[in-house]
């Protein structure tokens, strides 16, 4: 089955095209009129500007981690790690730039294009913000495709490595570089967005009492940029790294399950098989010009369920071909399936928690009559509730995925669970693109209100918005939820290599001290790595917050439209405090891993990934559905109920939605990737703690 690799760069190929048709339609809409225009000029060059900082900032870490990566390699002639990591690092995180940077460059494209085409119909602007959201979700998989396709005929091929598990077990080290940029990308386009978003709502909606992304507001262009280099550029890396994760992951894993290379075929298989049901699915995304909040959401949910359910049919044969009956290939079909619809069930109660047309959230929007404590406490408790059932979904995916596919085989039930990951994510084409379009669709309501369209053209836009809100919460559960799974497979990845390592097997009970420290040490991670990313919004939010005042206060005439506010200078500001904030959250991920291991040995490893993973997964469905919720009762609110705009509802729904931004886009996105770049880092330098440790010297 190693001659059939190829079929890698095909997926490549069909995804890229599909990404490429989707932007010339898109280019060949209207931006508008000239003022339109000139607003989405500023929001492109403010985005341009800060991931052109960003990737500086990014590269000299990414520079000093490259050459230690080099010197472990080399030094120990490859003992330690392999020499083919070093340069992998690299390719994976450039890879997870473009695909954030392809991402945003569309989507600062789109905006004003959204807004004019919603001026014509609002099928017309969700057929344009979906298909920019479409170059957003094939680049990503298609990059995916090509990044994993070149290094595996790279080493087969080009350097000999004919090993299926020595193959795998290099292969799975290659998505540090993914997981490292994402991390960078996800924290600081998080904290650039949520401070402009803090900033702005705080003065402007409930200060100084007007609209949202009113042109007197000088953090509105912040505010805009920030949807693009956080929900965009971020998203994207992120989404990357979770794809390619998941594939990696199960290669080494069906290495280590005796499948060999047709273990590695399978994943790559089916991602091939998901892009192009995803193709498929996204021509079922429509909608008429008197649709609700609901019929949008169901014209979506076409699009991805259509895509799932194919993907289900087409993995039947797939796994009979690649696999036989003699390997058990149902069951493993039946981990497919499980993942499937695991994925599925995520994005359907991420919708009820989060989505104004179902009871949570229309519960949270009447707390706000009693003020914005009461919407803040209703808020925290609808996300810790909602935590129940994903955690439950995943852990029947993980139940049913062991032992279909493990049929008493310890390794082969592994294989099950990584490759119900993989299944989880197969449709992400379809999936991202549903996600994608959200922010293109908040832009398209700045620009509509900043140049003064008409209000039934905002009324347009803000349902496409608020529909966003629910597609974006949907877009994180599947990546939170396959970041359990792959975080797993990764954890069983680290115990191969460390035991090979060794030459013994760890002692892996729970009465193990070391092992119990570690459970310890990790999730405290997570609350420290949540509380590093919050702090680092409210730090940047009280600089904008300062600014508005100020301008508020010391320009003369912008209260009256006779003065333009210095809307650059909040743009700096917001650039700054992201860069300078990103850098210590980010590091945690690398830092902490690696002293635990070289204090308390590969155990205190395991221990640690295990207690980041349980808490990290928790931590991210109860912050992104808290923070969604928020946001969508504010929409609620504003809609007309409970006083509409203006009143004293609103503002309370306003100081809800302004603690749950950084929930739902900075902190709890992130823990997901932090989760694996955990396992990838641990992975990485298992040579290292296993050669040299304070436990083994005692």
């Amino acid at each position: 089955m190693d001659s059939y690799f190829w079929i890698g760069f095909v997926g490549f190929a069909l995804a890229i095209i599909f990404a490429a048709v989707q932007a010339k339609k898109v280019m060949g809409y209207s931006e508008g009129t000239d003022k339109m225009q000139k607003i989405a000029a500023s929001i492109r060059e403010g985005a341009d500007a800060y991931l052109k900082q960003q990737y500086t900032t990014v590269a000299k870490v990414f520079a000093v981690v490259f050459v230690v990566l080099l010197v472990m390699a080399y030094a120990t002639d490859g003992e330690m790690l392999s020499k083919y990591t070093p340069y992998a690092f690299l390719t994976g995180g450039i890879w997870s730039m473009l695909a954030g940077l392809i991402g945003m460059r569309i989507a600062t494209r789109s905006n004003a294009r959204t807004a004019q085409a919603a001026s014509e119909s609002l099928n017309k602007g969700l057929r344009v913000a979906f298909s920019s959201g479409s170059v957003m979700g094939f680049t990503v998989v298609g990059l995916g495709m090509l990044d994993i396709s070149i290094w595996f005929c790279l080493l087969y091929f080009v350097f000999d490595v004919k090993d299926a598990e020595t193959l795998g077990n290099i292969m799975v080290m290659n998505g540090m570089g993914a997981s490292f940029m994402a991390l960078f990308a996800r924290v600081g386009g998080g904290i650039y967005t949520k401070a402009a978003d803090v900033g702005a709502d705080l003065v402007g909606k409930v200060e100084a009492g007007i609209p949202e992304d009113d042109p007197r507001n000088p953090a509105t262009i912040a505010d805009n940029v920030g949807d693009n280099v956080g929900d965009v550029a971020g998203m994207g890396a992120d989404l990357y790294e979770s794809y390619i994760g998941s594939v990696l992951a199960t290669f080494a894993l069906g290495a280590a399950a005796g499948y060999g290379f047709n273990g590695m075929l399978l994943p790559m298989a089916l991602a091939v098989c998901g892009i192009i049901c995803s193709i498929i699915g996204s021509f079922f995304v429509r909608t008429k010009e008197d649709a609700t909040q609901k019929s949008l959401l169901t014209s979506l949910r076409t699009g991805t369920y259509l895509a799932a359910v194919l993907s289900a049919v087409a993995a039947a044969p797939l796994s009979y071909y690649i696999l036989g009956v003699d390997n058990n290939c149902w069951g493993v079909y039946a981990a497919i399936l499980s993942g499937l619809i695991g994925g599925c069930a995520i994005g359907y109660f991420t919708e009820y928690f989060t989505s104004d047309t179902y009871k949570p959230t229309q519960k949270l929007a009447d707390a706000s009559e009693t003020g914005s404590a009461t919407i803040i406490i209703g808020g925290l408790s609808l996300g810790m509730k909602s935590t129940l059932p994903s955690i439950l979904i995943v852990a029947a995916a993980v139940m049913i995925s062991f032992f279909a596919a493990g049929n008493g085989d310890t390794n082969r039930g592994l294989y099950g669970i990584g490759i119900a990951a993989v299944g989880m994510l197969s449709t992400l084409g379809i999936t991202l693109a549903t996600d994608a379009y959200g922010p293109v669709a908040d832009n398209a309501g700045g620009i509509a209100e900043m140049s003064g369209l008409p209000e039934e053209v905002r009324e347009r836009t803000d349902a496409l918005d608020s529909l966003g809100n629910t597609t974006a919460a949907t877009g994180k559960g599947f990546a939170i939820g396959s970041a359990s799974l792959t975080a797993l497979a990764l954890i069983v990845s680290y115990v191969n290599i460390a035991n090979a390592k060794l030459g013994t097997a760890m002692d892996l009970s729970i009465t193990n001290p070391t092992i119990l420290v570690g459970l310890f040490i990790g999730a405290m991670l997570t609350f420290v790595f949540s509380a590093f990313t919050m702090s680092a919004v409210q730090t940047a939010a009280q600089h904008i917050v300062v600014e508005v005042r100020r301008q508020f206060r010391e320009i003369k005439g912008i209260m009256t439209g006779e003065t333009d506010p210095d809307y650059a200078n909040c743009v700096s500001l917001c650039t700054k405090g992201a860069l300078h904030e990103m850098i210590a959250p980010s590091l945690l991920a690398i830092i902490v891993p690696l002293a635990t291991g070289l204090i308390l040995g590969a155990e205190g490893v395991v221990g640690l990934l295990g207690g980041v993973s349980i808490t990290g997964f928790a931590m991210a469905v109860f912050m992104s559905n808290a923070g969604g919720a928020w946001d969508n009762a504010k929409k609620y609110i504003e809609s007309g109920e409970h006083g509409g705009k203006g009143s004293d509802c609103h503002k309370a729904a306003v100081v809800g939605d302004t603690v749950g931004d950084p929930f739902k886009d900075t902190s709890g996105p992130s823990l997901n990737i932090l989760i694996k770049l955990c396992s990838t880092v641990s992975i990485v330098f298992c040579g290292l703690v296993t050669s040299f440790n304070l436990m083994g010297l005692l």
